[in-house]
């Protein structure tokens, strides 16, 4: 008879080896716990400034070396993560952060509008018929409208998707969805009431339509939610009557300023907060933080504003500061806003926490931040980039 074999004891794991994963496996542990305990403490920004600006030279203060721009009346800029773009009664421009013309548009604007999220940006002469989108260094697409409609608003999102409203003959309002290659995806006309504005979820799976008309003598607004897919709103809710001047679409939720109040909408229509400016007037808002919206509130209806705050999407109040001089322009991106004086650019945390102060602007009447807390400063010639250490 043939005797089996005996079996195989398993071969223990090599000693140092099983010691190298217990160290790794600690270290992964511990690190984790660092940057939950103190990750109020860690500039991780500061590395991501480092990944995005380490090939570009500046000054002991944080400043890039300025460069000129295509300058014009009516400027507006927009910080993207590829470049600096500019929109002017001359038309649209469109720079890397050290100059470089990437790309432009040379024509008149009589009303030039620039709206953009963190990678693209579109620019369209308000009333005209002709827009720009750019992205990712160049001019990804332009669109004219046929039959002689009339723009009223372009918003695009981080996947270069675009909502357009306009005007068109037989209709009071008229919103098309453009995909990020420009093709058409949906056209929503309405003739029953007027479409004043419209945006899409960062998904790219739903547009918000803002209406306005009027019912028994009353101003009535409300934003209708549709799916790109289908031609009849999957969800509705009123906005008692608001002026809308601004809006934003993130996590679910669209964010509605209005003249008197701040407003955020659920997007199944069931949730709508409200946050009341009470005797106070709107001065200036930016809807672009990561979670939270600043506003500038003065107490009188002329003059400037004489209080900043931030404001979640519960409509509660994060921070709030008193303004003491004139503030020439402001914004907001990631967990950070500022502020520009005449002298000085502070930017803060959403909580109104210092990150980082500039005193020596250079004469910057214009500033936009990029969500890694640097910002670009600019004024009616040149342009540059502040760098936070």
């Amino acid at each position: 008879m043939k005797r089996e074999a005996p079996a195989k004891k398993p071969k223990k794991p090599n000693i140092f080896v099983r010691l190298l994963i217990l160290v790794i496996t600690g270290a992964l542990v511990a690190g984790a716990l660092l940057l939950v305990v103190y990750r109020d403490r860690l500039n991780l920004d500061a590395f991501k400034r480092w990944l995005t600006y380490h090939s570009l030279e500046t000054s002991d203060t944080g400043q890039a070396a300025p460069f000129t721009h295509a300058g014009g009346d009516k400027l507006s800029f927009a910080y993207l993560d590829s470049g600096i773009l500019l929109a002017s009664s001359a038309g649209a421009h469109y720079y890397s952060f050290s100059g470089d013309p990437y790309a432009e548009e040379v024509q008149a604007m009589d009303h030039p509008v620039l709206s953009a999220s963190s990678r693209a940006g579109v620019i369209y002469d308000a009333g005209g018929q002709s827009l720009f989108l750019f992205r990712e260094g160049q001019e990804a697409f332009t669109l004219s409208l046929d039959g002689g409609g009339d723009l009223l608003s372009a918003r695009v999102n981080d996947s270069g998707w675009l909502a357009v409203t306009a005007q068109q003959s037989g209709y009071k309002g008229v919103v098309t969805v453009y995909n990020a290659s420009g093709s058409e995806v949906i056209q929503i006309r309405l003739s029953s009431t007027f479409v004043v504005d419209a945006i899409l979820s960062p998904d790219c799976r739903t547009v918000a339509v803002i209406t306005m008309d009027q019912e028994g003598g009353v101003f009535q607004s409300k934003v209708l939610f549709y799916p790109v897919d289908k031609e009849e709103p999957s969800a509705q809710a009123s906005l008692n009557g608001a002026t809308v001047l601004d809006l934003d679409y993130e996590n679910g939720r669209l964010w509605v300023l209005g003249e008197s109040s701040l407003m955020t909408v659920s997007d199944d229509g069931q949730e709508v907060t409200s946050y009341s400016f009470g005797r106070s007037y709107l001065k200036g808002c930016s809807l672009d933080g990561d979670g939270f919206a600043l506003l500038l509130l003065g107490g009188y209806r002329a003059g400037s504003a004489n209080q900043a705050l931030t404001i979640n999407q519960e409509g509660e109040v994060i921070a709030q500061q008193t303004l003491s001089g004139q503030i020439p322009d402001f914004d907001s991106a990631g967990n950070y806003c500022a502020l520009l004086t005449g002298s000085e650019l502070t930017i803060y945390t959403s909580d109104f926490r210092e990150y980082a102060v500039l005193d020596s602007t250079q004469g910057a009447r214009y500033t936009q931040l990029s969500s890694n807390g640097s910002a670009l400063l600019a004024d009616s010639q040149q342009a540059w980039l502040y760098i936070p250490s």
